[in-house]
């Protein structure tokens, strides 16, 4: 993983320089021709991929929602739920047999870009695509199982209102049945493969249909690498359009001439709020290399700055000139995941005496600058209903994580320094591979501290950098032992499916293996339970559940570090991910 030789280190030395230059050089001598209403983001590594149902980085998500819109979205300003496509909140009643009807209009103003009009057939479409078997979403189709059918109205003038039919009670109704990215039949699906398939048999009869060869067929194309990344394949109803993706670069979309939204006149929100020009992505896979671009302008926006570089930000007379800085709470949480299915992690002693090695308050202070909270679960502390107060945070106790690992069956047999223990008729060392994301110095951080804490009690850790794609893959694959990962909320009900549910470990995002058939039929509960004070307190069983059996190692909830030009007079920053709307950005005319 790492090259010792001083030539290679002056080499790579030298050519990190070069880059840094040329990127500065480049960025000066287009200066001239720089529109100032454009603004240039910082990325710490490229998205996965620019398909809106596949997708499932952060970052992708960010620049897929200035190109893609749902029927309503959440407002950054309010958290509360908004129409976008749709002309307003749906109408959801409970039908007699235990399920739902949610009924949705189309906005008149509505279309695609070539004109035609945004149709219940264009939402049809796209939730076939989400249902479709071996379309690559598992971890997108828990949140759409409820809705069995759709109902169309029979009016021909009036295509836009529909009814979605729903076999189940959901408690996150509203939000996914309207948070799905609308797509164009005819851009995603030419041949119209799908037109042969209902809702309702893509919910049902999937497994019967998985080797159909036109499911075979559509879900090849749409899984392709031309619907994630090329010009023309990216297409959708929102304000923004993809220009070009250079890799480990930029990505650029910009503003379309003539959009739709721009007609609405009543009901705006934050989503219809998009006056910047040009929107560019700057990849800068080194914390330190692009805090020195946004220093000398070359980024108008950076977050996730690392925090002893945040709270020195002050200190430079440059950046206080030309940047604010801002701390808003996130909706997030960070943890270290154990991958549980393998045998040296199987017994929950081993796991809860990990989480005695971790030091979270320390991390707190030392590495985060005192910029996060502590948690306990995936709920987060500021809401008050459903947090578990009960549960008091793993102490930092090396003397009971040696009681622990004693009583799972670890010691040191053969007087090394390293715990050992039969395994399958085996003696294995207590070794651990913990993996991060390349260039996240402060995980890297956290991870060293915690090596040196397991080596005191003859644990070895080696410290793995990958690049952000293969980090990912790793994780969906379950090819990690520990990686040190984190989970953004949005302000909804929890549905701990897609996450901790054993349906969601292939394909979803169960990347540590946890539950059993009393957790899941948790979660299955909780999913149903529209009463706030009974679901409050099974998302309390739920959370004392992962406590004792440690999956997860949570540690904090962080408050963001953003830094943004001055020259946008209208700059606000959020509680949501990642905490602005760059598309609503003004530049001021002295700019």
């Amino acid at each position: 993983m790492y090259n010792n030789s001083m030539r290679a280190v002056k080499i790579a030395g030298s050519a990190a320089i070069l880059s840094m230059t040329c990127l500065f050089i480049a960025s000066c001598s287009s200066k001239k021709e720089k529109d100032p209403g454009e603004v240039i983001v910082h990325n710490l590594s490229d998205p996965d991929m620019l398909n809106p149902i596949n997708y499932q980085s952060a970052d992708a998500g960010y620049i897929l929602s200035h190109m893609y819109i749902g029927l309503l979205g959440i407002d950054f300003r309010t958290l509360q739920l908004v129409p976008i496509l749709a002309e307003s909140r749906p109408v959801i009643e409970k039908t007699p047999e235990g399920g739902m009807k949610i009924t949705y209009r189309i906005r008149d103003e509505a279309t695609w870009d070539d004109g035609s009009p945004i149709t219940a057939k264009d939402v049809e479409f796209t939730l076939k695509v989400i249902k479709c078997p071996k379309v690559d979403n598992q971890n997108n189709k828990p949140y759409y199982e409820f809705i069995r059918k759709m109902l169309f109205y029979e009016d021909p003038k009036d295509t836009r209102k529909f009814t979605f039919l729903c076999k189940d009670v959901y408690i996150l109704a509203e939000i996914s049945s309207g948070d799905l990215s609308v797509l164009q039949r005819k851009i995603y699906d030419p041949k119209n493969l799908l037109g042969d398939f209902s809702i309702e048999q893509l919910t049902d009869s999937a497994s019967q249909i998985t080797e159909n060869p036109k499911i075979t067929e559509f879900a090849k194309d749409f899984n392709s690498e031309k619907y994630q990344r090329e010009k023309g394949f990216i297409a959708g109803a929102g304000a923004y359009e993809f220009v070009e993706w250079q890799t480990g670069q930029k990505i650029v979309i910009k503003r379309k001439d003539k959009w739709w939204g721009d007609n609405v006149k009543n009901n705006r929100n934050i989503y219809f709020e998009n006056h910047a020009p040009k929107l560019i992505y700057q990849t800068i896979n080194d914390q330190t290399t692009a805090l020195v671009a946004l220093k000398a302008g070359n980024i108008d926006v950076m977050h996730g700055i690392k925090s002893k570089d945040f709270v020195e930000l002050d200190k430079s007379e440059k950046f206080k000139t030309n940047f604010n800085p801002y701390s808003p709470p996130m909706l997030a949480y960070s943890y270290l995941g154990i991958n549980t299915r393998l045998p040296k992690f199987s017994d929950k002693k081993v796991r809860q005496a990990l989480a005695h090695l971790v030091d979270v308050d320390k991390i707190i202070q030392k590495i985060q600058y005192g910029l996060a909270v502590r948690t306990v679960g995936p709920i987060l502390p500021s809401d008050k209903k459903e947090y578990n107060t009960d549960l008091s945070p793993y102490t930092f106790d090396t003397e009971l994580a040696k009681k622990l690992l004693t009583e799972a069956g670890w010691k040191d047999s053969n007087g090394d320094g390293v715990l050992d223990k039969m395994i399958d008729g085996k003696l294995e060392n207590f070794t651990i591979d913990f993996s991060y994301n390349a260039g996240n110095d402060e995980r890297k951080a956290v991870i060293l501290m915690f090596q040196e804490e397991a080596r005191k009690v003859g644990i070895q850790v080696n410290v793995m950098a990958q690049e952000w794609s293969k980090y990912l893959d790793n994780q969906k694959n379950h090819k990690f032992e520990m990686f040190y990962g984190s989970w953004i909320h949005s302000p909804s009900p929890s549905d701990h499916k897609q996450i901790f549910h054993t349906e969601s470990y292939n394909g979803g995002s169960n990347y540590v293996g946890f539950g059993n058939p009393s957790s899941d039929a948790l979660i299955d509960s909780i999913r149903v339970e529209l009463d706030e004070e009974r679901r409050a307190a099974m998302n309390k069983r739920f959370q004392a559940m992962l406590y004792e059996e440690v999956p997860y190692i949570f540690m904090t909830c962080p408050k963001e570090k953003i830094a943004i030009h001055k020259r946008f007079t209208n700059a606000e920053v959020y509680e949501m991910r990642p905490g602005y709307w760059e598309s609503g950005f003004k530049a001021s005319e002295k700019y």
